[in-house]
């Protein structure tokens, strides 16, 4: 069974947990609500759940699917809503699901692709009875709460490995493999933050959405909280963005000038041995009447040149910074 915890709660304090073949009551005194926890359940295990809350069966179709992107939506009496989850495995951003179902007396979760369980979630509110008692909306606030605080330590691996990077290329140039590398990573952040943005239009929406049943004003400046949250992670993903960018660039001005370097370099002693070049050539001419043909120091005269002029020339390309 995908149920991976049940339990019944009364003004906030847990009443029993709920086994699998307890039956939960038609019938709810004020102040109680049931909390129920699924892990990629089948259709048939979902069914049942569904006929005992009357959770609209449209609802039931999307939380059954996987990929599905965040959304609100209102059933009736009842609240739907499907938050985005996001884990970080190796280079790559493995984003889930968590659909919840939101009603007078039940909240149910059924998650898709979470490697976070919400086992912390629940063992917090139950030793703050006070924050529980205010019923499944709070427990709707804690658990999209725990979702988007999970999205900072995916974005604080990716931003320290980006920003050592960035220290890098200053004295290693970027191979073709490292520059594919950075261009996926760019990809991976690009498609998180577009699920970022999705669940920030979330939270706004159970902020000042009025037609949202069971919402109390109560709990609605928790979830201006959660908006705040996701509000910095867009924010930070776009300043990753900007990263690899300023990454790829500086690689490339630094490319360019390390080739600048070479090319100056290559120009410099193709100057300097042009020098010997045109006075070996001058003096390989056949010519019958040349003066220094018949001079005795023609030849220590001609060695001094090549020698003087190939010096005088290296001397002014070091000076200017070509060598």
């Amino acid at each position: 069974m995908p149920i991976m915890a049940a339990r019944h709660y009364n003004q906030g304090k847990l009443v029993r947990e709920l086994g699998p073949d307890d039956i939960i009551p038609e019938d709810c005194d004020t102040g109680d609500f049931f909390w129920l926890g699924l892990f990629e359940p089948t259709p048939e295990e979902l069914a049942g759940i569904a006929k005992r809350f009357g959770l609209h069966p449209l609802a039931v179709e999307d939380a059954l699917k996987a990929k599905q992107l965040p959304k609100v939506e209102v059933y009736g009496d009842q609240l739907f809503v499907i938050a985005a989850t996001g884990n970080r495995e190796g280079d790559t951003i493995q984003s889930g699901e968590t659909a919840i179902f939101l009603g007078r007396h039940f909240i149910v979760s059924v998650r898709h692709g979470s490697a976070r369980a919400h086992t912390e979630v629940r063992a917090r509110l139950e030793t703050l009875p006070a924050k529980l008692a205010h019923g499944p909306d709070y427990v709707l606030y804690a658990i999209l709460d725990f979702i988007v605080d999970g999205y900072f330590p995916v974005i604080d691996g990716i931003e320290d490995q980006l920003l050592a990077l960035e220290e890098s290329v200053m004295d290693t140039p970027l191979d073709a493999e490292e520059i594919r590398h950075l261009y996926g990573q760019r990809h991976e952040i690009i498609r998180f933050q577009r699920l970022v943005g999705l669940m920030k239009e979330v939270a706004w929406r159970l902020v000042h959405a009025e037609d949202l049943p069971w919402i109390d004003d109560a709990v609605r400046p928790y979830f201006r909280d959660i908006w705040d949250h996701v509000q910095r992670a867009e924010f930070r993903l776009s300043g990753l963005r900007e990263i690899t960018a300023s990454v790829v660039e500086t690689n490339s001005l630094l490319e360019q000038q390390r080739q600048g370097v070479i090319t100056r370099q290559l120009a410099a002693w193709a100057a300097i041995l042009a020098v010997p070049t045109a006075i070996a050539g001058i003096y390989g001419m056949n010519f019958q009447f040349m003066p220094e043909l018949g001079w005795q120091l023609g030849y220590p005269y001609a060695l001094g040149l090549i020698f003087g002029g190939s010096a005088l020339v290296f001397w002014r390309f070091k000076h200017i910074g070509w060598l």
